[in-house]
């Protein structure tokens, strides 16, 4: 096992330039997640790190080794993709191994690795069988089966549940958990679903264009997030957002939203953030913001509200239940004054 150091990488085709100077450090035996829209590098900067994309500038470590010029067979990491990408023809147990007799291990050595990798992702009575007899969930296990057999420092997933039903998500989610913590091995993880990196990640790098807007735990992101794109990203339903001014006695209004006092270090609008599952219903001379529904999601455990405020800007409310469900009737909503976000309209910064 080993952990990866990051220092001004930068990725160029041609002219044009995807990743701006990234810098990053991962510990050993950390589960990373790297998270973002399309296009903004999470899957060039994975594959950069495997050696399947050559960078254009700066330096990746893994352990205490530069990896610049080493080939992907011999970086120490194994990547399992979105695509299962297995042998067709080949049993489960042949394309676990394929890797492993290429490198001229011995066959008791093969059988010892695949034998203990189908125990831990319970895949061992399908060992005799081919892709085409399997689930997609059972597929998606011997892709990454066929990782664990190399024993590599570093698992590298580039979004490998997305091909999945919501269901075997779910599912194959936990028990990347699981092997994970089995494992102990360092483990970086593209997605784009903010539940994948918040149920897996010990620590979230967050991107955009090519460049890192925030990394840290969990729920550090999501109770602190640096600025508003990243308070638009973490969490669902996203974080409400509305622009406000600062009026002559130093409070913040924008329609029914009143926030005080007047943070010191701002200048200009500010965008007050309130995350919809922080609002609770209440009276009327108790709310923060009040809205006519628009729209109920029945949600099983909870529901999900559309509203619009009287100056025609929607908003979302989330909760177990609220006081009514009539189309057209004004709802009252409070929360905790801790729980407001603010930041800074021009610079997009969180304001402290």
């Amino acid at each position: 096992m080993a952990g990866l150091t990051i220092r001004d990488v930068v990725k160029s085709y041609g002219t044009t330039k995807v990743m701006h100077g990234v810098d990053l450090d991962i510990d050993d035996g950390e589960f990373v997640v790297f998270v973002g829209p399309s296009g903004c590098g999470k899957s060039t900067l994975l594959r950069m790190i495997a050696g399947l994309e050559e960078i254009s500038g700066g330096e990746i470590s893994i352990g205490d080794r530069v990896v610049n010029e080493v080939a992907p067979a011999k970086r120490g990491v194994a990547m399992v993709f979105q695509t299962y990408a297995l042998y067709p023809h080949m049993t489960v147990f042949n394309n676990m191994a394929f890797g492993l007799k290429q490198a001229k291990t011995p066959k008791d050595e093969i059988d010892r690795r695949v034998n203990a990798a189908a125990k831990i992702l319970h895949i061992e009575e399908y060992l005799q069988r081919t892709p085409r007899a399997l689930s997609g969930g059972q597929r998606q296990r011997v892709a990454i089966g066929r990782a664990i057999v190399r024993e590599p420092e570093v698992f590298l997933f580039d979004e490998p549940l997305s091909n999945l039903d919501a269901a075997l998500r779910g599912q194959t989610r936990l028990e990347i958990a699981r092997l994970h913590e089995r494992l102990g091995s360092t483990m970086i993880y593209v997605t784009h679903d903010q539940v994948e990196a918040m149920t897996l990640a010990d620590k979230i790098v967050v991107l955009r264009d090519g460049l890192i807007e925030q990394v840290g735990k969990p729920m550090e992101l999501y109770s602190t997030p640096d600025n508003l794109f990243v308070a638009k990203f973490i969490g669902s339903p996203a974080m409400n957002m509305f622009d406000v001014k600062p009026d002559a006695e130093n409070v913040f209004v924008g329609g029914p939203v009143a926030v005080a006092p007047t943070p010191k270090n701002s200048n200009g609008e500010i965008v007050v953030g309130l995350r919809p599952e922080h609002l609770i219903s209440c009276k009327p001379e108790e709310a923060v913001i009040s809205g006519r529904l628009d729209l109920i999601e029945q949600l099983g455990d909870h529901v999900i509200a559309h509203l619009i405020r009287e100056d025609g800007v929607e908003f979302v409310a989330k909760a177990e239940d609220f006081s009514s469900d009539k189309k057209g009737e004004i709802i009252h909503l409070a929360m905790d004054p801790s729980r407001v976000h603010l930041f800074d309209k021009q610079t997009e910064q969180r304001i402290k």
